[in-house]
């Protein structure tokens, strides 16, 4: 069983992003700057947003975070979005989700300028991402890509099933699987909370990609013998110890492990990279290296 270590692979992928950066400033340029923009005082997005602060800092990045209280109106916060969108000296953007529930998320992202959108949350981008066309990808997808990629791992041929169907990562990792590239040729199936007999699927993927939300969901007898198991879900279960919590992924680790060719652990797994694949779309920004149509 060979474990998908996200963490080691993210620093490796930082030190490229900082060298790149390095470079840049000894030519005379600025280095990359990201904004990040908080709406309320939920722990889990203050957790990482501050991840995602301090992994600019790592990679010579500037990083400013946008702090904005629970109160802020969806008009308030547009007027915020569109001075980011014309700021020169921004980059790229992210607005951490989720939004409190007077604020429409899916408003906000179309208020989003695509150039700067280095989440690939716009429809402009997933669009573009699902015609295989030039576009910023979704970071947690995208982190998916690389620790398949980084690990040598070739998925033409094999059946991927994708449990969950979010915006974020079900539909932008089974399209990114499906399609004719390197990193994908795929026979793709997404599964959702409808899904009827769910392990009838699972047994028969070879890469299993579970992003569902339920801690500990995928157990031994779900997944077929050798397979690649990628589990996206972390989740904050109460406990007695100092923290008061610990985490949790939607696939049942010391349970699943021992059945499977390759899987990811969590935490150290996909979380990781998907802060350093945001951060790699901020440099494209940077360069302008994509070219949003």
């Amino acid at each position: 069983m060979q474990l998908l270590d996200g963490l080691a692979l993210s620093k490796t992928i930082k030190a490229e992003i900082r060298n790149d950066v390095d470079e840049m400033i000894k030519q005379g340029e600025r280095p990359p700057h990201l904004v990040a923009v908080l709406v309320g005082n939920d722990g889990a997005s203050q957790t990482y947003v501050n991840n995602k602060i301090k992994s600019c800092r790592e990679c010579g990045f500037e990083s400013t975070l946008i702090k904005k209280d629970h109160a802020t109106t969806e008009d308030e916060l547009i007027r915020l979005i569109k001075r980011l969108n014309v700021d020169d000296s921004v980059d790229g953007f992210i607005v951490q989700l989720p939004l409190p529930k007077h604020i429409d998320a899916n408003k906000v992202l179309l208020t989003i300028n695509p150039e700067k959108d280095v989440d690939g949350f716009t429809p402009q981008n997933f669009g573009l991402m699902a015609l295989g066309l030039p576009s910023y990808k979704p970071a947690t997808p995208y982190g998916i890509l690389k620790l398949i990629q980084r690990n040598n791992i070739d998925p033409t041929g094999k059946r991927c099933v994708v449990v969950g169907r979010s915006n974020i990562v079900g539909k932008p990792i089974g399209i990114m699987l499906g399609q004719n590239k390197s990193i994908g040729n795929c026979t793709v199936t997404i599964l959702n909370s409808h899904t009827q007999n769910i392990e009838k699927y699972t047994r028969e993927a070879d890469i299993l990609i579970v992003a569902i939300g339920q801690p500990k969901m995928i157990k031994a007898d779900m997944v077929k013998e050798g397979a690649i198991v990628i589990d996206v879900g972390i989740t904050r279960v109460s406990d007695d110890s100092t923290k008061g919590y610990h985490l949790e992924g939607d696939v049942d680790f010391e349970d699943v492990a021992p059945k499977t060719s390759s899987i990811t652990p969590v935490p150290g797994g996909v979380g990781p990279m998907t802060v350093t694949m945001l951060l790699y779309n901020t440099l494209l920004a940077r360069k302008k290296v994509v070219q949003i149509v």
